[in-house]
């Protein structure tokens, strides 16, 4: 990788200042001097305000808008969750990506050196003339920052580069820089987490929209997940469960009303949003089509018949699949008379309209990780400690079909490791649909990603080597032969 790329914002000065819940402006602090910034507590939050601007919804230059450029409109459709039939959303949906393509390698090309970015605010916070008190509060918000990006990467790349202080100090020399190992990129991502749950408000402390020990936390469960180190996922699943804080909401739908994920405890952490575009939701935009009354949108992506009929018929959580309306041309679109706009499946609203919208953006925040995740996770973790379903995980998966107004099941109905395995992902896929695009590493982990997509897309061109996003050409081309690509991308 080409050095001088990595610290581009280092060469120019750039930080952001902003907030998650009022106006980010970007404002150029050209070379910086830590003996004069920062020395208030004011500078201080200006540098860990930035670390959150490329965390928010934005088509520009935010990894998780909820447009074709965010993570989870991407990350679902390579699965059975959405499809495309153009653009970007119908080469996740048939894994047709390559290093050529431009619309998923740039989740790396555009959000690597933020991480530098990030190190760099690290550096200079501890160099600052300010109280210790200060400055682990910072580092807490930046390190979660910098954990929470890592993973994201992680999760769609493998392993990542991570620049060392030192070469980032020394921007004037350029040397291409190698992947980290496996190994080395979760121990990276770990020690930032484990650093931030440290430090970080607890989930009663924490401003709405700023990180926590609760979000902190649910990355480690997720990143635990990921390398199917069960007793740890435990371990951070009891963490969250022992702050008290923390309830399953009784309105599943009522959470992506126009106010719900403010007034709901069952939500770890969501990107506020408005209609400025501080931080962008433009899911409505995506998913409705242009003929949905009252207020309708660009139809850019529906989800699949297929996801439809695996939820039972009382479940409350396909509320926001919408099987059928009545379009501004009078005609009813349903799955019989799908037209043009549910040939695929029903439109995945997922959150509420709001259609008193004056713009193409929303109101609704965009929630990303809530705590049904934590208790499915920890049901997940210990029936594979256990090598089979348990009393105790069969009923942390009951807590949460409950409140979907659905009977419980039985652990004798479940007596292999394989089927609990299946009932689980079921219920995250029924459960996460639409939310942190997180379902995609869920059906890796279980070994179904490529097989959901040749069942339900008749995808052709995916491939075990495709659970793996590819890098650029320009990327490895600039690695000068240290940078090396993803398998089977040539």
């Amino acid at each position: 990788m080409n050095l001088r790329n990595h610290l581009y914002c280092l060469i120019i000065g750039v930080c952001w200042l902003g907030s998650c819940t009022d106006d980010l402006v970007p404002i150029d602090y050209s070379e910086i001097n830590p003996s004069i910034f920062p020395k208030t507590e004011a500078d201080l939050q200006a540098m860990v305000n930035a670390c959150y601007y490329p965390l928010r919804g934005s088509w520009g230059d935010g990894i998780y808008s909820t447009s074709e450029r965010g993570v989870m409109f991407v990350s679902d459709a390579t699965t059975e969750i959405l499809h495309g039939k153009y653009g970007v959303q119908n080469v996740a949906s048939l894994h047709n990506y390559i290093p050529a393509t431009t619309d998923i390698t740039r989740f790396y090309d555009d959000f690597q050196n933020m991480i530098s970015r990030m190190t760099l605010t690290i550096d200079l916070i501890n160099e600052a003339d300010v109280s210790e008190t200060l400055k682990r509060s910072a580092i807490a918000e930046v390190r979660c920052a910098r954990g929470l990006l890592a993973y994201q990467l992680f999760d769609f790349f493998g392993p990542i580069v991570i620049a060392p202080l030192e070469v980032l100090k020394n921007p004037l020399i350029e040397e291409p820089l190698a992947r980290l190992s496996h190994e080395e990129t979760v121990n990276f991502i770990e020690a930032d987490l484990i650093a931030a749950a440290e430090d970080l408000p607890g989930p009663a402390e924490a401003e709405y929209g700023r990180f926590s020990k609760g979000l902190a936390n649910m990355l480690l469960i997720r990143l635990n997940l990921h390398e199917k180190r069960w007793d740890k996922v435990v371990e951070r699943c009891d963490d969250i469960i022992g702050y008290n804080y923390y309830v399953i909401d009784n309105d599943y739908v009522g959470m992506w009303d126009l106010e719900g994920a403010k007034g709901s405890r069952e939500v770890i952490w969501a990107i506020p949003c408005n209609y400025e575009g501080t931080s962008e939701n433009q899911w409505q935009l995506m998913a409705l089509p242009a003929n949905f009354s009252p207020k309708g949108g660009w139809g850019t992506i529906q989800s699949t018949w297929w996801f439809y009929d695996t939820f039972e018929p009382a479940d409350v959580r396909k509320t926001m699949l919408v099987a059928q309306y009545t379009g501004t041309d009078g005609i009813v679109y349903s799955r019989s008379n799908p037209g043009e706009v549910m040939d695929w499946g029903p439109i995945p609203l997922k959150m509420h309209q709001d259609a008193e919208r004056t713009t193409g953006l929303s109101t609704v925040d965009i929630v990303m990780y809530r705590y049904a995740d934590v208790l499915l996770s920890k049901a997940e973790a210990l029936a594979n400690l256990a090598n089979g379903a348990t009393p105790d995980a069969m009923e942390l998966v009951n807590i949460i079909r409950e409140r979907a107004n659905l009977q419980p099941k039985s652990v004798g109905d479940y007596a292999s490791l394989a089927a609990f395995n299946d009932l689980i992902l079921t219920e995250r896929s029924h459960e996460f649909w639409c939310e942190n695009g997180q379902y995609r590493a869920d059906l890796i982990r279980h070994g179904k990603y490529v097989e959901r997509a040749r069942e339900v897309k008749q995808s052709a061109y995916t491939a075990d080597y495709k659970q793996l996003f590819p890098f650029s050409l320009r990327m490895i081309s600039e690695g000068k032969g240290k940078f090396i690509q993803n398998p089977g991308y040539f």
